[in-house]
C-alpha cells in the first residue's frame, strides 16, 4: 500500500464508523474553521450556481453540507468501486482530494491535483493523437473546447464536428470564432434521454451556466444523440450543467457500438462523480477511467471523467 491508498482508505474507514448526522456535524465543525473570508467566497459561489445545495453559515443553513454527508453515508461503496476502477494514481489522488475537501475542507491536496500541463479535456498522455475524428461537443458554448481540440491535434484531426448548445447567442459567437474551419455542424438543441420540449433557465452569472428543465419561458427542443447522429462517433465531450446523465442515457447505442472516447464533467451535483462512471461501465465495460481537475482548490469544480476504450470492438 502507498500513501495515496493509505489516505483514501483511512478516510473511508473513518466515515464508515459514523452515521449521517455524525458526518454532518464533523463536516460543519471543519467548515466553521475555514477563514470567514473564504467561507463568504464559497457560499457566494455555491449559492450563485445552486448545483449542490444551499449554504449560508450566518443563517444556520448547511443544506449543502448535509447533502455531502448523505452522499458519504449512502455511497461509500460506490466511491470505493470508483477508486478501484481508476487506472492511475493521479486520478486516485484526485478522488481522495475531492472527498477530503468535502469532509475536511482540505484545500492543499486539491491544489496539488490541479493539472495545468494540458488543456482542460485533452490530456496527451491519455489521448496522444486524433485523426479523421467525428467529435461531438455537448455544451460547446462559444467554441473554446473545439478550438483547443483543433489547436492541439491539428486541422486534420477531424472529419466532422457536431457543436451543440442551448443558447442562441453562444452559438452565434461560436460560429464567428470558428468561421475559418469547415465541416462544423451547429445544433441549437438540448441532448436528453428522449425527444421532448424543455425550457431554458438563464443563469445570472454567464450563459455557459444556463440549464434546461421542465419549466420556464424559453423553449428548447431536446433530442437524443442516438436519434440525431447516425454515423459513428469518435469522441463525445459533455459539459451540460447537470444534464449529463440524461445525455448518456440518450447516447447508449453510440457508447455501446462506437466505443467513443468520453470526456464528461462530473461535478454539477452530488452524485455524478460516482454515478456516471458506473452508468458508463454498465453500458459498455470496455472503458478505462481517469479523472482530472482544472478547477479551484477551494471547491472541487471542472472535474472531468475521461473514459478511454480498452480496445476497439466492432
Amino acid at each position: 500500500m502507498n500513501i495515496i491508498d493509505k489516505n483514501f482508505y483511512e478516510l473511508i474507514n473513518l466515515l464508515n464508523k459514523m452515521d449521517v448526522n455524525e458526518i454532518f456535524e464533523n463536516i460543519k465543525i471543519n467548515y466553521m474553521k475555514v477563514h470567514p473570508d473564504t467561507r463568504t467566497s464559497i457560499e457566494k459561489f455555491v449559492n450563485d450556481f445552486n448545483y449542490w445545495g444551499t449554504l449560508n453559515s450566518n443563517n444556520n443553513d448547511f443544506n449543502l453540507i448535509y447533502e455531502k454527508s448523505l452522499s458519504f453515508y449512502e455511497h461509500l461503496e460506490d466511491y470505493i468501486w470508483l477508486y478501484k476502477n481508476l487506472k492511475d494514481y493521479r486520478s486516485k489522488k484526485l478522488l481522495y482530494a475531492i472527498l477530503n475537501n468535502w469532509y475536511r475542507y482540505d484545500f492543499t491536496t486539491l491544489k496539488e491535483c490541479y493539472d495545468g500541463t494540458f488543456k482542460h479535456y485533452f490530456d496527451l498522455n491519455l489521448i496522444p493523437i486524433c485523426s479523421n475524428s467525428v467529435f461531438v461537443d455537448l455544451g460547446a458554448y462559444t467554441g473554446d473546447t473545439i478550438l483547443d481540440f483543433i489547436n492541439i491535434y491539428g486541422e486534420y484531426c477531424y472529419d466532422k464536428i457536431y457543436a451543440y448548445d442551448i443558447t442562441k447567442t453562444s452559438i452565434a459567437k461560436m460560429k464567428n470564432n470558428l468561421a475559418k474551419y469547415n465541416n462544423i455542424i451547429y445544433k441549437n438543441f438540448a441532448i436528453s434521454d428522449k425527444e421532448e420540449t424543455l425550457y431554458i433557465k438563464e443563469s445570472n452569472i454567464d450563459a455557459s451556466a444556463n440549464i434546461v428543465n421542465n419549466e420556464g419561458n424559453i423553449e428548447i427542443k431536446a433530442t437524443t444523440l442516438d436519434n440525431d447522429i447516425k454515423e459513428k462517433i469518435s469522441i463525445i465531450k459533455m459539459d451540460i450543467e447537470g444534464y449529463e446523465q440524461k445525455a448518456i442515457n440518450g447516447s447508449i447505442n453510440h457508447i455501446k457500438t462506437d466505443n467513443p472516447i468520453l470526456l464528461i464533467s462530473v461535478y454539477h451535483n452530488n452524485e455524478d462523480l460516482w454515478k456516471i462512471p458506473k452508468m458508463i461501465h454498465e453500458i459498455n465495460n470496455n472503458y478505462d477511467f481517469y479523472l482530472n481537475s482544472h478547477g479551484s482548490n477551494v471547491f472541487p469544480t471542472e472535474i472531468v471523467l475521461v473514459c478511454i476504450p480498452k480496445k476497439v470492438t466492432n
